[in-house]
């Protein structure tokens, strides 16, 4: 017989704008949702100081919740390479936070955190929200989805049984990229 599960996750969506976070309480096959949220920067104006701010942030989540486990949306390739760089720092910083209290962390991609959610990988900000308030018995959606979508990584965690990026045994691998960018090898 399976020991029942009884862990709570905390998920980030990483910004430098604003940065959303949900936990959840998994017992046994039930979801609960603790808390979710976002951690606002727009205002403050230096890039090392929004680092700042996140890395205490996230780790007064840590102290306040006792997270079991982490996950965290991974950066995406975009066009604006400044924009990317200070996205993967602001990501990073959380992940030192949870690394630094011993909380072990997973990356998903935004696709497979939609796609974890509702369904479908091309699925809107507002999907995930109207999934998640069904899935949660969520009463009123936040103004920002940012905190949605930090709570669907948490839940997105859970239905893939932490296996993410770095679980994945192909990670790093030739055979792994190969896998994921079929459309380019020529």
């Amino acid at each position: 017989m399976k020991p029942i599960t009884d862990k709570i996750i905390l998920g980030i969506d990483p910004g430098t704008s604003e940065m959303g976070y949900g936990l959840i309480h998994v017992k046994g096959k039930q979801l609960s949702l603790i808390n979710f949220g976002i951690i606002h920067l727009s205002k403050i104006k230096s890039h090392p100081d929004k680092l700042k701010r996140i890395l205490e942030r996230v780790d007064q989540l840590i102290v306040e919740y006792k997270p079991d486990e982490m996950a965290i949306e991974a950066p995406f390739f975009g066009k604006n390479v400044q924009s990317m760089l200070k996205l993967g720092r602001a990501q990073g910083v959380a992940i030192a936070a949870a690394l630094n209290r011993n909380i072990p962390f997973e990356e998903y991609s935004p696709k497979k955190i939609k796609q974890s959610v509702t369904g479908s990988g091309n699925a809107s900000k507002e999907q995930v929200a109207a999934m998640l308030q069904r899935l949660l018995n969520i009463k009123e959606l936040p103004k920002y989805l940012d905190a949605t979508d930090g709570l669907a990584a948490a839940v997105c965690h859970y239905f893939q049984g932490g296996v993410g990026l770095h679980n994945k045994s192909t990670s790093g691998s030739w055979k792994g990229f190969i896998g994921d960018n079929p459309k380019r090898i020529k």
